[in-house]
């Protein structure tokens, strides 16, 4: 195992590069212990949305307007380059020589603008489909954004005394194509960690896309990929909050603990819940590989943080964590002949898998199943009209409801259902359905979405505050 550190940065923090540099990068280090680390960065806070698309409200970016043959996309990409230009000089005084950024900027935008003007003219004379140009697209589009936070991040890193490199594993105007292995072994084959800091772009240019496979969540995979392939001794994220017992805006900043330990099959059930810990796909080597990842608060540097590491199990049962989601459809199937059946889950689960739709909790009975699935999943309705037509005595419903769980590595805490139904029945809340499973790291409590919020607090007070 080596003796560096890999770190990513969140676009959040990035924004904030001073502050991230004040209190993470440099804070009180001199010398050699700036480094033996390695960070990874994402794109400045809203920059990916102006070229993809809005995470939230799916409102178009760059891509968006190219996907929809939407003529707009030149006045979109100028926004990118407005706002990136913007970001520049917001970091004049921490160091950043701006007329050389902007040079970057405008000389990569200049680029792309010439690749997608080609690119529209060969969709307008009917030489090129969507699907041949679209995903290529996509990935260069999205490029864009972690290579100029990283090339400012090195600028401002070395007018600040960093020995900072500029890891662009982008493959800008590069015609090779490599495995996803190769293109990082092939950028880090010559780094001296004990002597540079490299500042690498969380966008890795492979051969099967890492947009293609990953979308959004990709600058994590990079994250991971690199912590393995370097065999660094820990990974560390930075984000802009503690990994805490609860949300702390909705329970309360001094009613929230910190967590101090858990691991990757809680860091697993939180991405279930699509809270952003770390990506699932991301932790999994990393846990193959022991090694642990720690969750890092960037403006509160002296803490240590969250521990996630392979084998931690609380010594005393308790409950580590409050959390949930509000956008499930509960996709219901009723069907008297179900009872005595012999594969009928399995056949709903493939309607599942065929209209690519995943689920986070299920119920059953001898002629209900309940799959609870994300409501932003395309092709609910299809899916739901499909079942209908293979099992024609079935009633199909799709119901909105919202899944808070209970979360921890040792639950086994007597009369737990108990006192959870004791405190959401004088909260005036329904259980709608329950899920759990006998390893008891996860119990799921699936209410209306009215009662969400209620439901967290009181669980939280129940399970933590009053602990």
């Amino acid at each position: 195992m080596g003796n560096h550190t890999i770190e990513k940065i969140g676009g959040t923090s990035m924004s904030r590069f001073g502050e991230v540099m004040n209190n993470v990068i440099i804070g009180s280090r001199k010398g050699a212990e700036l480094y033996n680390r390695v960070f990874v960065v994402s794109a400045y806070s809203g920059i990916t949305n102006l070229l993809l698309e809005d995470k939230k409200t799916g409102e178009p970016g760059v891509y968006g307007h190219i996907a929809r043959d939407n003529k707009n996309w030149p006045e979109a990409l100028e926004k990118v380059r407005e706002r990136m230009l913007e970001y520049n000089r917001s970091f004049e005084g921490i160091g950043l020589n701006v007329a050389d950024a902007d040079r970057f900027v405008n000389e990569r935008i200049d680029a792309v603008r010439e690749c997608l003007k080609y690119i529209t003219f060969l969709r307008s004379a009917g030489h090129s489909r969507p699907s041949e140009y679209l995903p290529s697209t996509r990935e260069f589009l999205a490029a864009l954004g972690e290579a100029h936070s990283a090339y400012n991040s090195v600028e401002i890193l070395k007018a600040n005394g960093v020995n900072a490199r500029f890891v662009d594993l982008s493959g800008w105007m590069s015609p090779d194509i490599m495995s996803l292995n190769e293109a990082i072994l092939s950028a880090f084959k010559d780094i001296e960690f004990d002597r540079e800091m490299p500042i690498v772009t969380g966008y890795v240019k492979y051969d099967e896309g890492i947009m293609k496979r990953f979308d959004r969540g990709y600058s994590e995979i990079t994250f991971s990929k690199i912590a393995v392939l370097t065999d660094a001794k820990e990974g560390i994220i930075h984000k802009e909050f503690h990994l805490s017992t609860g949300d702390p805006k909705l329970i309360g900043v001094d009613k929230v603990q910190i967590i101090g330990n858990t691991n990757f099959d809680i860091a697993d059930q939180l991405s279930d819940m699509d809270m952003e810990a770390i990506h699932s796909k991301a932790a999994k080597e990393m846990e193959m590989k022991n090694i642990p990842i720690r969750i890092k608060n960037a403006f509160d540097p002296e803490h240590p943080g969250t521990l996630i590491s392979r084998d931690y199990i609380s010594p005393a049962p308790r409950v580590e964590m409050i959390c949930g989601r509000s956008d499930l459809i509960a996709l219901e199937v009723h069907d008297p002949e179900m009872v005595g059946g012999v594969g009928y889950d399995h056949r709903l689960t493939e309607f599942l898998a065929r209209n690519g739709i995943n689920y986070i909790a299920k119920n059953t009975n001898a002629n209900t199943i309940t799959h609870y699935i994300p409501q932003k999943s395309k092709n609910i309705e299809a899916c739901m009209a499909e079942m209908r037509k293979a099992f024609v005595h079935a009633t199909v419903t799709g119901t909105p409801v919202a899944v808070v769980s209970v979360i921890g590595t040792n639950m086994k805490i007597p009369g737990f259902l108990a006192k959870a139904a004791k405190a959401l029945y004088e909260a005036d809340i329904n259980v709608l359905a329950l899920d759990q499973v006998m390893r008891q790291v996860n119990i799921q409590f699936i209410v209306s979405r009215d009662d969400f919020k209620k439901a967290q607090i009181v669980l939280h007070r129940e399970f933590v505050e009053n602990v």
